[in-house]
């Protein structure tokens, strides 16, 4: 397959998107073409580096341009690991960053090139960049060394100019926004993807289901936002379902990665989420993994937004463009749902578990103890407070209360 090269979304210069080339053979062209690249820093996915002739690959493609490798992160990015990395990034003088695996690495990566720029290297200084500290720094500057990502996984942060990273002093996740820059370059190569657990690789893809469903689900949509929503939609679906059928068809997994894009097109418009990720940035601290957030919290989000009448026209064309999906529908018809009484809520929580993906808290270890917590942080979440229907501590734990089992 001849190279796609070309912005990712519409009308934006970044992030540039190239697919069709094996990943080593994109990325040693733009390191050079691109970028002009002589010092290059990886940070590489542990089970990649472990299990697989990746990193090796990637080594032997890039050469001596490598003056640095990280191996390994823990999930949600914590604060100790990118301060780590902002010291060694600073020490070897890279002048590019390239990520190879999944979520965390990628909003690590960003947070590392943001705090680069503004010569943060403690705790403190780093929560100085944060939008909402007590003592955000004035005269914030953009972040300089550029991102290439490589991701392995679904969860589409390579194309946000976001970033989540959890304090780990605290155990609270903070999102970074403002002057930090998205990936300047993302390379999507489905073979690299059969190497991802399978359940990382669906939880993953709804967490960009989550990103479309909050999109067409979001009072602050437009039609610009809602179109990239229903052409991500129209692909993940059918992309997930096959793949968890046969993990080895690359046309299915491509299609999945490009539904990622599309979803992350309309979320990168700029409209704000729910509670679906508003109260999932919180579950993770408490212990449950990026992706199966939503694959928790989406349905029943989804069910208390329409109980309280507060979407429900934008809820009734998700649900008649799910049934109008062969793939979608043959599940629906095999779960018993019918189509005059299924609710949106019924219809997504019918496609993540014909996923066989975790529907419940108590599947984490997550008990009623920790619901008051775990509210409390979300609370202070953008998402939470930009959800459709306005939500209290109470409201907060009805819909936890509603995954608790």
């Amino acid at each position: 397959m001849p190279e796609t090269f070309e912005p990712a979304f519409k009308g934006r210069d970044r992030p540039l998107l190239s697919y069709g080339l094996p990943f080593t053979e994109s990325i040693a062209k733009h390191a050079d073409d691109l970028f002009h690249a002589s010092r290059i820093y990886v940070i590489c996915s542990g089970s990649l580096a472990r299990n697989t002739h990746y990193l090796a690959d990637l080594t032997h493609a890039l050469g001596s341009k490598i003056v640095g490798v990280k191996i390994g992160m823990k999930p949600h990015s914590l604060w100790s690991e990118i301060l780590e990395i902002v010291d060694d990034t600073k020490k070897c003088g890279a002048d590019l960053i390239i990520t190879l695996g999944a979520g965390s690495l990628t909003d690590a990566a960003k947070i590392v090139s943001y705090a680069l720029a503004n010569e943060v290297s403690t705790h403190d200084e780093l929560d100085s960049l944060c939008p909402t500290s007590s003592h955000k720094r004035q005269n914030i500057k953009p972040s300089k060394i550029p991102v290439a990502c490589i991701p392995t996984s679904l969860s589409g942060g390579e194309y946000s100019s976001t970033a989540g990273a959890t304090n780990d002093k605290t155990g609270q996740k903070h999102s970074f926004s403002e002057a930090l820059q998205c990936p300047a370059l993302v390379i999507l190569d489905p073979k690299l993807t059969t190497t991802t657990p399978e359940k990382v690789w669906l939880s993953t893809g709804i967490k960009a289901v989550d990103h479309c469903v909050e999109t067409l689900c979001s009072l602050k949509s437009d039609d610009a936002a809602d179109e990239d929503a229903k052409n991500g939609l129209a692909k993940l679906i059918p992309g997930l379902i096959r793949s968890k059928q046969n993990p080895q068809d690359l046309e299915a997994r491509l299609l999945c990665q490009l539904g990622t894009r599309d979803s992350m097109s309309a979320v990168t418009r700029g409209v704000p989420m729910g509670a679906s990720h508003g109260i999932g940035h919180q579950l993770g601290p408490a212990g449950v993994s990026h992706g199966e957030t939503s694959c928790i919290l989406n349905p029943a989000v989804c069910k208390y937004n329409y109980q309280k009448g507060a979407n429900v026209e934008r809820q009734n064309a998700v649900i008649q463009m799910l049934w109008e999906d062969p793939k979608a529908r043959e599940i629906f018809t095999q779960k018993g749902l019918d189509r005059r009484t299924a609710d949106l809520g019924d219809l997504i929580d019918a496609i993540i578990r014909a996923l066989d993906l975790p529907r419940s808290l108590r599947e984490f270890d997550i008990r009623e103890e920790k619901l008051v917590d775990i509210a409390e942080h979300s609370l202070k979440d953008r998402s939470v407070n930009t959800n459709p229907a306005p939500l209290d501590k109470e409201g907060v734990l009805r819909i936890l209360r509603m995954v608790l089992d």
